[in-house]
């Protein structure tokens, strides 16, 4: 049967913060669903941008098939770092799990399906709101 790292957050992520007794509950319940074996997560420390748990979890996937992520928008908001963390996982023939998208990496096709939600999260967090819409077209129109 296959094993994977879960990996957590104690900080926000994606404007919001979820405890992590619910991401762990969230990785649970996918690890059930997928049969995969769950191996504890691992926590990322809480300083803003930090990555050095996920990276150190990285290097030690000897044993196990890969990491599950509670969700896709714990990756590095750069994508210099991203690729980097894709080409690590896939050279060494191990798997992304992402819970509550049920997505996987782990071809490099599977990596464009990634980047374009992330690039489609990013546009939508730059634009107008609807009530900041709805103030602006009253004001102009």
């Amino acid at each position: 049967m296959k094993k994977a790292r879960g990996y957590v957050f104690s900080r926000s992520f994606f404007e919001s913060r979820v405890p992590q007794h619910i991401q762990n509950l969230v990785i649970r319940n996918f690890c059930k669903t997928n049969n995969i074996i769950y191996l504890l997560s691992a926590s990322e420390y809480s300083m803003k941008n930090s990555y050095l748990i996920l990276k150190s979890t990285i290097k030690k996937l000897n044993n196990i098939e890969g990491i599950v992520f509670y969700s896709i928008f714990q990756l590095p908001s750069e994508i210099n770092e991203r690729k980097s963390i894709y080409k690590k996982i896939l050279k060494d023939n191990k798997k992304l799990y992402f819970a509550v998208e049920n997505l996987t990496l782990k071809t490099k096709s599977d990596i464009d399906k990634l980047e374009n939600i992330l690039n489609i999260q990013n546009l939508l967090s730059d634009s107008l709101s609807k009530f900041e819409l709805k103030k602006y077209l009253k004001k102009n129109y």
